[in-house]
């Protein structure tokens, strides 16, 4: 049962004791929360409907922030691929000034504005644009920090792709919506921290916002069509990381005794080809906890309707259960690309070319799935972001901003071992009650992000003297 102790710490009732994932079955009814994705209510199932209707001349500009990482490049592909649908009005990297001259070259009959988030190298920029014959009177060029959200903001955009990482993305993310675009959802902190900020703005404006990664995307897939309060329960599937097949006590005993193994294959996915701190996170399990939060702010679920459930062979990418018990799946061989691709192209279905695509999904080649639920004791992170999630206000983004620090610490071999990120996750969190939020305003958000990190190097020093909470 779940723990029913509180803590009162200025005046909000805290619950820090809940360490565990349990699955929780009730046949209590239903609760419902605000959602930022298009699905569930009236005018959403009106909007989907419409837009399902368009005729085949219809496009979509985009607007790429990140343009030079794998999600920008990923949705340069389906611009390159398919021009008919798709073209693109601005472009924004954060240092990589070569490939963006690159892009700005390609895709200059569309390109109205180009940004360079590092400022120091604008004249580098100006450069490569020469050398790729780019006008530079033929475009914008924004640089600096004022460049992202120039770009989200672009006057021709439809939608604004998000593919900055870190909190970086926030305030981009909130000029867009203010701006009427449409978002397609690659940045994780905009609803994992921002989302008592952002979900009000999304109402305010009427903007769409679309999820980019597999298991939101797959749980928005599902519930195309579904009428308002048939959901009953949401299913995450996760992969269970690089420790998927190594026992609790045999971890433990592995951090003890190798510790520089363990380094190197948590730094390994088994599945998918991800970036370093992503998968550290799909090794301690906290990217499906930090996906229990984003499935809450997307879908409006109540924490104890959103299961995690381990799917070693990544081919059902999420699920949900209606009222009626009925489970609808999306499935499909493990690809980024596919979800990325519906959170522009939505509510429409888009075929690439084949040479561009995963190969078609065969379930006779596929054989057999099976499934298994997490192990909170070798996975304490699940339980610290249902933790995290169930308080709300800025606890979340305490949580997430104390994780990214201590990935990379752990990453980089500097002062933290495996182990040490579920503690100092934890600490940062009880260290955090003193000034938490309920409700936050976004500069409060941004600040305790920062404070969080800063929380983290601070306890770096004596953490590994601390017990792992569980």
């Amino acid at each position: 049962k779940l723990s029913t102790r509180r803590k009162v710490i200025a005046g909000s009732s805290l619950d820090l004791e809940n360490r565990g994932y349990v699955r929780v079955e009730s046949e209590a009814e239903t609760v419902s929360y605000s959602r930022a994705a298009p699905v569930l209510d009236e005018a959403s199932l009106k909007k989907t409907l419409e837009a399902s209707l368009e005729d085949d001349s219809w496009t979509r500009s985009v607007s790429v922030l990140g343009s030079t990482g794998s999600i920008g490049t990923q949705t340069l592909d389906f611009a390159r691929a398919r021009p008919d649908h798709f073209s693109v009005s601005a472009l924004c990297a954060g240092s990589n000034y070569e490939l963006l001259a690159q892009q700005a070259a390609e895709f200059r009959d569309t390109v109205k504005l180009i940004g360079l988030s590092d400022g120091s190298k604008v004249l580098e920029l100006k450069e490569a644009l020469k050398r790729y014959d780019v006008d530079e009177k033929s475009v914008e060029i924004v640089c600096g920090d004022d460049a992202a959200i120039a770009a989200a903001t672009c006057t021709d955009a439809d939608v604004v792709v998000t593919g900055v990482v870190g909190c970086a993305g926030l305030q981009p993310t909130v000029a867009a919506i203010e701006a009427g675009k449409d978002i397609a959802l690659a940045n994780k902190e905009t609803l994992i921290a921002g989302g008592p900020a952002i979900l009000p703005l999304l109402k305010k404006y009427g903007v769409a916002m679309t999820p980019a990664d597999s298991e939101h995307s797959a749980i928005f897939q599902c519930l195309q069509g579904v009428p308002p309060g048939s959901l009953r329960k949401v299913i995450l599937t996760a992969s269970g990381g690089a420790f998927r097949d190594v026992s609790a006590d045999e971890l433990l005993d592995a951090c003890s005794n190798k510790p520089e193994w363990v380094r190197q294959k948590a730094t390994t996915h088994p599945n998918w080809d991800m970036g370093a701190k992503i998968t550290v996170d799909s090794a301690t399990m906290m990217n499906k906890g930090l996906e229990v939060i984003e499935a809450h702010y997307l879908f409006g679920a109540a924490y104890d309707d959103i299961d995690v459930v381990v799917h070693p062979q990544s081919i059902i990418h999420s699920a949900v259960e209606l009222q009626d018990n009925s489970v609808i799946a999306q499935c499909g061989w493990p690809d980024m690309r596919l979800p990325l691709l519906y959170s522009v192209a939505w509510p429409k279905r888009v075929r690439m070319p084949a040479d561009q695509w995963e190969r078609r999904f065969d379930f006779v080649q596929l054989g057999s799935m099976t499934f298994k639920a997490p192990d909170n004791i070798k996975y304490p992170c699940i339980g610290l972001a249902y933790t995290a999630g169930r308080a709300g206000g800025t606890m979340t983004g305490a949580l997430n901003a104390a994780n990214e620090m201590a990935n990379e610490m752990f990453r980089d071999n500097k002062g933290l071992d495996y182990l040490d990120i579920p503690k100092v996750i934890a600490q940062t969190m009880e260290d955090h009650r003193q000034d938490f939020d309920p409700n936050p305003s976004l500069d409060t958000i941004i600040q305790v992000d920062a404070w969080a990190r800063d929380n983290v190097q601070r306890l770096a020093a004596s953490v590994q003297s601390r017990p792992l909470a569980v």
